[in-house]
């Protein structure tokens, strides 16, 4: 203990802490009000005078008593009683003491008229040898007036001052208003250390081998410059939500042993104009003091879109001169020599091009989904803290979660072991670890939710229908579980397991719209009616048919044409980038496939009307099935097929709501890996995960 206080001691820390006590403004307004409250005071110091009626003041008068007699701002008398008199023990308790105070008056009596004062005051004295006179007096209390006009004024300028300083708080340099233009980046270096590093990072070794070269060059930089290289001038993290961009800026922290500064790209942005501009100056000028260091901005599109695409804000937009000037000091007409810049973001496409071009970022680093050996290394992270028996297999637990990211796994595990603890488990077993991957999956299971027979008939035949036809179909994937259990807004899910390919052809695409639409062609046949709870398999399907017509060329009549516009141009548009002539082919077209897919899916459920009634008749008893009652059915599957160990989920179709866990919560017109986002986002059957 000792040693430690002396070194502390040595370091200046304790003496500086302890022995300075910082300045606070709160001081000042503790000065004001004492000033105030010891004028008040002087002002009432010594003896109070006394107040009295007429009749005691026409006896003081009559006993020749009262030296003189001030009418003060015609108001109230002022009544001095002679020295003499004073020694008289009536007026004992008005004798004034010594010092300050002593000139003061005995007695105020207040008068009405003045008039009538004076009349009658004169009449008392009728008589009198010596007669006092009334002496007339204007008084103002100057501290009084001053305050009145002074004090709403300090008022005032005290609740801006406590306003603006509220405002600004957190802003850099203490928080004082004169540090709104401060930066809000957070500083990591020697003494502010990130415990993260490369190895608590799992399942991005592509981005990792970039990241660390960077990091290289940081630590052992004659390595490059010897041969004339020179280190990038910033790095894109790009990727899905969840992949990991941001722990991966966390271990580079952990990893460079250099200044790291750390913000946001929102920290930039301020109600007052010219405060994002100035707080990028202000980052660079805090960053070149520190060089060699790396300053990393999270979520750069809140500042970094596309200049000019919003055409209500005008020229003076704050975001645009916050992007000037941040691509100014990134590549501008002074040198930032050892400062490396960072930023991640998943809406790469919006980004100014003026901010992707070499000399600013120079490289865009891919921070894609997991694949399988990824998952697995992710799932050894995330489950190294938790307490599980021998029936957990990590290698199983990747297989059950494609199109899963690393922030999904960890919700996973975290969920298992909450599952565990409210099943009061000692340990967290592989059952804990479904339920929970159902749980993310499907949403909340609601047992409890009211259904009718007839609508549970409905719900069963849909169910049985989708799992009829994926079972059929060649390309459908692979049935897991089916269940009419309402499962969060599901009243019914179908898990598949998808298999995770790169490219998709026509027939692979054919097929999963034909098992889509197993629910609602079950339905038809079976009640001769069909209901509302295909609506969610409609929109994946006509969402699928467009992108195969318009997006991936796979329609005759329109030919090899993509209206696919990668640049993300086509949002600020108000035209479609094709003809009307050629709209009314393309609706033509989707209507088509989606017929000829419905009809398909008629025919093969008609085929097999008789084990569609018995599955639907099993589902209706168990609530819930799994392949292995399906192969008694059907028999077995006459395609090729991964096996699969036990029961896991995907997500299903649902009474018109069908629960997709998508890769990426993005648009058609964002397609990143084009084929796989189609699956994902345009509606496939194949409801569960799966890998963008």
């Amino acid at each position: 203990m000792d040693e430690t206080n002396d070194k502390k001691t040595e370091n200046g820390t304790n003496k500086s802490k302890i022995g300075k006590p910082k300045f606070s403004f709160y001081w000042i307004y503790a000065l004001l009000a004492l000033l105030i409250i010891g004028l008040q005071f002087m002002n009432n110091w010594g003896t109070s005078p006394k107040s009295v009626g007429w009749g005691e003041v026409k006896i003081m008068t009559q006993n020749q008593d009262i030296e003189k007699l001030v009418l003060v701002n015609k108001e109230f008398a002022e009544i001095y009683i002679k020295k003499d008199k004073l020694k008289l023990e009536k007026y004992k308790e008005v004798r004034p003491g010594e010092g300050f105070g002593a000139e003061r008056p005995q007695y105020i009596y207040a008068i009405g008229s003045v008039e009538t004062f004076e009349k009658d005051f004169s009449e008392l004295q009728q008589g009198l040898e010596k007669p006092v006179y009334i002496e007339n007096l204007t008084r103002r209390n100057v501290w009084g007036d001053a305050l009145s006009w002074i004090l709403p004024v300090l008022l005032l300028v005290g609740a801006w001052f406590f306003i603006m300083r509220m405002m600004s708080r957190g802003s850099g340099g203490g928080g004082q208003i004169f540090n709104i233009g401060k930066s809000k980046a957070q500083l990591f270096d020697k003494d502010t250390h990130v415990n993260v590093n490369f190895s608590d990072v799992a399942g991005l070794e592509e981005a990792k081998v970039e990241i660390m070269e960077i990091v290289d060059f940081l630590k052992n930089p004659k390595k490059y410059t010897t041969l004339g290289g020179k280190i990038p001038k910033g790095a894109l993290l790009v990727g899905p939500p969840g992949t990991g961009k941001t722990l991966l800026a966390k271990a580079v922290a952990g990893e460079a042993k250099v200044p790291f500064f750390s913000l946001s790209g929102s920290d930039f942005v301020e109600m007052f104009v010219g405060v994002g501009a100035s707080r990028v100056r202000d980052l660079f000028k805090q960053a070149k003091e520190k060089s060699p260091c790396i300053i990393f901005i999270d979520e750069i599109d809140a500042i970094g879109r596309a200049r000019g695409k919003n055409q209500i804000t005008g020229a003076n937009d704050e975001r645009e001169n916050t992007l000037n000037q941040l691509l100014t000091e990134m590549d501008g007409f002074a040198t930032n020599a050892g400062v490396i810049i960072l930023a991640a973001t998943n809406r790469a496409d919006i980004l100014d091009r003026a901010l992707l071009r070499a000399g600013r970022f120079d490289r865009q680093i891919l921070v894609e989904l997991p694949d399988l050996e990824e998952r697995k290394a992710i799932f050894k992270v995330h489950t190294k803290p938790l307490k599980n028996d021998d029936s957990v297999n990590v290698d199983f637990l990747a297989k059950q979660t494609p199109g899963f990211s690393g922030a999904d796994i960890a919700n996973v595990c975290n969920e298992a072991a909450l599952i565990a603890a409210r099943r009061n488990k000692t340990e967290i077993g592989k059952q804990d670890f479904m339920d929970a991957i159902d749980r993310i999956v499907g949403g909340l299971e609601k047992r409890n939710k009211i259904i009718s027979p007839q609508e549970k008939k409905v719900i069963a035949f849909h169910e049985a229908g989708h799992a009829a036809t994926s079972w059929l179909l060649e390309y459908a994937h692979p049935l897991v579980k089916v269940t009419i259990v309402p499962r969060g807004k599901a009243l019914g899910a179908a898990w598949y397991l998808p298999e995770e390919r790169q490219i998709t052809t026509y027939e692979q695409m054919f097929d999963e719209l034909v098992a889509t639409l197993g629910g609602r062609a079950s339905e038809e046949l079976i009640f001769g009616k069909v209901s509302t709870g295909a609506l969610n398999d409609l929109e994946k399907v006509t969402k699928q048919a467009y992108s195969m017509v318009v997006y991936f060329g796979l329609n005759k009549e329109i030919g090899n044409v993509s209206y696919y516009d990668s640049t993300g141009q086509q949002e600020y548009s108000f035209n479609k980038p094709y003809s009307e002539a050629t709209a009314q082919v393309i609706d033509v077209e989707i209507r088509k496939i989606v017929e000829e897919a419905y009809n398909r899916a008629k025919k093969i459920l008609g085929e097999n009307r008789g084990k569609l009634e018995k599955l639907a008749e099993i589902l209706l008893k168990k609530e819930v099935i799994f392949r292995e009652d399906l192969e008694v059915i059907f028999g077995k599957r006459p395609f090729d097929e991964p096996i699969i160990e036990e029961p896991v989920n995907g997500n299903g179709t649902v009474d018109g709501e069908i629960i997709v866990k998508a890769a990426d919560d993005v648009k058609v017109e964002e397609l990143d890996a084009v084929v796989d986002h189609a699956k994902t986002e345009t509606g496939a059957i194949d409801d569960s995960p799966k890998q963008a």
